[in-house]
């Protein structure tokens, strides 16, 4: 017989030592040199994983933590609803990098396509967490990878209940049957090669009727959008996200930083030069498709052909940063291709650092601030420094040269909690951006002198009680510092 070796998962033994739950765990029995997961964890990645981590940073406490906080937000008798995001696929069977639903991998933890999770609301505020997956399938996973399978999903996701996701559409009518609420933000119209989706959509297979037919035949059951009860949680990180957060900001901070010092002929080099820095120290690579915009490509704001050539004398605006774990931080700074300022350019970029530093300095909760009254305080004092430079103000000039709004929240997504007004006093633990902007059209209009520059200074900021927290500081913006890196 095979000897094998006995181990407690890491988040099993968390669960063991901190969930207020549950029924006995198996232990794993396996040979060691066979673990076999579809994600980095602890036993098969102690490089990237801490003992008792489900992902980077991230606890299986915390995990749970957040499904409970969910479970007692929600009415009696309901559930929640969520998918996994589908493999994307380039063409044939060439998929593109998976990248996992914010909302799914917010309450699970589970990084692979074809899941489904359901919370369930039990008496007490109690819950059951069902989490039904692909299973393990050798043939299978000889070409796209390991599965976690359904083993995982109990013994690893701390899942109560778990099963095949080719089931679905068996299980799901019981498991709504007798519910009064379901919350849900399943994909609609969707047209995938993927089972799941497609059956969730209610597209196919025709013969099953999709889930809108099983929410259809569900008598007396209300079906309700899950946005704003995630929105609500996602909105106030905790200290193990505010983490995460700091150490991708650091290092994408250091990333720019370094990317200043260097001398570059063209978008495409200064591109790559980041992505290799942001694929180092842990981190997942970038979180988003960078700008790398020089002259006057920044002033289309999301640019992103990165294929032009730099002028000497020319200023190059790059917005980038790094993921690490699923969370991002988000940066732009701006600087001259040949690391000198010429006074024009000094004079334009000083009035717009003037605004972003003293916009930041407001990220605090005292200040009984939201990002749009942050907002209102950039256009102002901003129209008023580019006036005592020569613009003329009057009319729209504003809206033509700062056309976008000074901020937006931060976390698992670029633009996190998705539809969450930005209306909303500042409080503890919020993760927002500040990102005032001058684009300078090429036209008689404006001072010949500014004509076709475009520059934006971004810091990811966290707000705290008193002061902000800047997760992004290694980005350097003040002129002399930004000039000395080349001295």
């Amino acid at each position: 017989m095979r000897s094998s070796t006995r181990l407690w998962h890491s988040s099993l033994r968390a669960h063991w030592r901190i969930l207020p739950v549950r029924s006995w765990r198996r232990q794993l029995s396996v040979s060691a040199a066979e673990l076999r997961f579809g994600q980095p964890l602890h036993e098969t990645h102690p490089h990237l994983l801490r003992p008792g981590e489900v992902t980077p940073g991230i606890s299986a406490q915390e995990y749970y933590t957040r499904r409970a906080k969910l479970a007692k937000a929600l009415p009696p008798n309901s559930i929640a609803i969520l998918a996994a995001s589908d493999l994307k696929y380039r063409s044939g069977a060439v998929f593109y990098r998976f990248h996992q639903d914010p909302d799914f991998l917010y309450l699970t933890g589970f990084n692979e396509p074809d899941a489904l999770a359901i919370i369930e609301k039990l008496e007490d505020d109690e819950h059951s967490f069902h989490l039904y997956v692909r299973p393990k399938d050798p043939k299978a996973e000889l070409w796209e990878g390991s599965r976690s399978g359904i083993q995982a999903a109990e013994d690893v996701f701390n899942a109560d209940t778990t099963g095949d996701i080719n089931n679905l559409p068996k299980l799901l009518p019981e498991i709504i049957k007798g519910k009064k609420e379901v919350y849900t933000d399943l994909p609609n119209n969707m047209i995938t090669r993927n089972m799941l989706t497609r059956y969730l959509s209610g597209m196919e297979p025709a013969r099953l009727g999709g889930i809108s037919s099983v929410f259809r035949d569900a008598t007396g059951v209300s079906v309700n959008s899950l946005r704003p009860f995630l929105n609500e949680l996602r909105v106030i990180k905790s200290e193990a996200e505010i983490r995460n957060m700091r150490k991708v900001g650091q290092h994408s901070g250091r990333a720019i930083t370094d990317a200043m010092r260097q001398s570059f002929t063209n978008e495409k080099d200064l591109e790559s030069f980041l992505d290799y820095w942001f694929k180092q120290d842990g981190c997942d690579g970038p979180a988003y498709v960078p700008v790398v915009a020089g002259g006057i490509n920044a002033n289309t704001i999301h640019y992103v052909s990165n294929d032009k050539l730099f002028k000497p004398n020319d200023l190059v605006l790059v917005d980038a940063g790094a993921e690490y774990g699923g969370y991002i931080t988000d940066i732009s700074r701006t600087w001259p291709v040949n690391g000198k300022f010429t006074q024009a350019q000094n004079d334009l970029y000083s009035a717009l650092l003037k605004v972003q530093r003293s916009c930041v300095s407001l990220c605090y909760t005292a200040s009984n601030l939201s990002l749009d009254r942050l907002h209102k305080i950039a256009r102002s004092t901003l129209e008023d420094s580019l006036q005592q430079l020569g613009f003329d103000m009057s009319n729209d000039a504003i809206d033509i040269l700062f056309p976008h709004h000074v901020g937006h929240y931060i976390g698992l997504d670029v633009h996190d909690s998705p539809g969450l007004p930005r209306n909303r006093s500042f409080e503890k633990g919020m993760c927002v951006t500040v990102e005032p902007g001058v684009y300078v059209p090429d036209d008689e209009r404006w001072p010949k002198w500014a004509r076709g520059m475009g520059m934006r200074i971004e810091d990811s900021v966290c707000v705290d009680e008193e002061q902000p927290y800047i997760l992004t500081t290694e980005a350097v913006k003040e002129v002399v510092d930004i000039e000395s890196l080349r001295d």
